[in-house]
């Protein structure tokens, strides 16, 4: 009799716990469909090492473990939209989507984690090795991905900007199919390493705005076009200004003329990004003021030398610094020369 009544006990508590579960789960497939919906946000609740070694194309990342995990959430994901979460089993994505869910969000989990999904031939990458995430002078979050060489991926209130999508680079690719659609893409030049119809077509869905420079759109037959010096306010807390990115260097002035190609500096929220394009160290960079995050090329003969690049970047004075677009010129000594100007200066994957 005690036997039965323990049994029984813990029946009625698995009920009752099941009943409290106020998220659902999915299975692969169905999780693969509906991570493509523009509404969905993809989080990966497991911990940074588990995130750079491979995850789900277009996640998100937000240890579930950590005490802060709801306030990074709230960050990442905004209030309306639906969250996908995952972890390495789908015992700690539970926890998340609980948490979520009673943080107002709709949540779906994915059955069996990343386990299952790679058991099932569905693709991991470890191409962002992570996210390098800036405050806003509001205090929400902008996520900021490097994807391959010119490539980068920046996530702000719900809302996907893409910049120089492409899709394969030697080796070296990105799945846009697996991505989120994207609201903004900016393309700054015609050059195949910055300029790629498939990676566009992949990420365009209704209401995607492309803004290139005249030529880009002229090859692609639409596009907001702007030229240097143009500015243009895409949201209501998202402005562009597009700023020169040229050659100077005799020789090397084919490349990339005056006038032709664009740089882009984006002001999401109050903090500002400087995209330099393809360009060297021009005299126009002196106006390039109060910039939050930078990136700057440093290959020749197409864009900087490493002095080149010390310059820029002393010229523009941002607090923080990614060298982009760097091939295989060794770039290692940057941060160290960087070190006594007070830019923090971040290596990521740009090769």
């Amino acid at each position: 009799m005690k036997k039965y009544l323990t049994f029984l006990l813990a029946l009625l508590g698995l009920n009752t716990a099941c009943s409290q579960q106020n998220y659902e789960n999915a299975s692969v497939s169905d999780f693969a469909a509906l991570i493509t919906q523009p509404d969905v946000v993809l989080l990966d609740v497991r911990t940074d090492k588990e995130f750079a070694e491979g995850h789900i194309g277009g996640a998100l990342h937000a240890d579930v473990n950590k005490d802060d995990f709801i306030e990074q959430a709230r960050q990442l994901v905004p209030q309306g939209k639906r969250v996908a979460v995952y972890c390495r089993s789908g015992r700690r994505s539970a926890n998340a989507a609980n948490q979520l869910a009673k943080a107002g969000y709709t949540v779906v989990n994915l059955k069996g984690g990343i386990m299952e999904w790679q058991k099932q031939q569905m693709p991991v990458t470890t191409e962002t090795a992570g996210q390098d995430v800036f405050k806003t002078k509001s205090g929400k979050t902008v996520a900021i991905y490097p994807l391959l060489h010119a490539s980068i991926r920046i996530v702000f209130d719900g809302k996907e900007i893409e910049i120089d999508p492409v899709g394969k680079l030697g080796n070296r690719t990105t799945d846009y199919a697996a991505l989120p659609k994207a609201d903004y893409i900016f393309v700054t030049h015609e050059h195949g390493d910055h300029f790629d119809r498939a990676a566009i077509g992949q990420l365009t869905a209704t209401g995607t705005r492309l803004v290139t420079n005249r030529r880009c759109a002229d090859m692609l037959g639409y596009g907001e076009v702007m030229a240097n010096g143009d500015h243009k306010e895409v949201a209501d807390n998202i402005s562009v200004e597009a700023v020169p990115a040229y050659n100077i260097t005799e020789g090397h002035l084919q490349f990339h003329p005056k006038g032709r190609d664009n740089g882009y500096i984006l002001t999401i929220d109050g903090l500002r990004i400087y995209i330099a394009g393809d360009t060297e160290d021009i005299p126009e960079m002196t106006n390039i003021k109060d910039i939050d995050v930078a990136f700057l090329p440093c290959n020749q003969p197409y864009t900087m030398t490493t002095s080149q690049f010390v310059n820029a970047a002393r010229a523009i004075k941002p607090r923080v610094l990614f060298p982009y677009h760097y091939g295989q010129t060794d770039i290692s000594q940057l941060p160290q020369q960087l070190k006594a100007d007070g830019i923090d200066v971040r290596m990521r994957p740009f090769d």
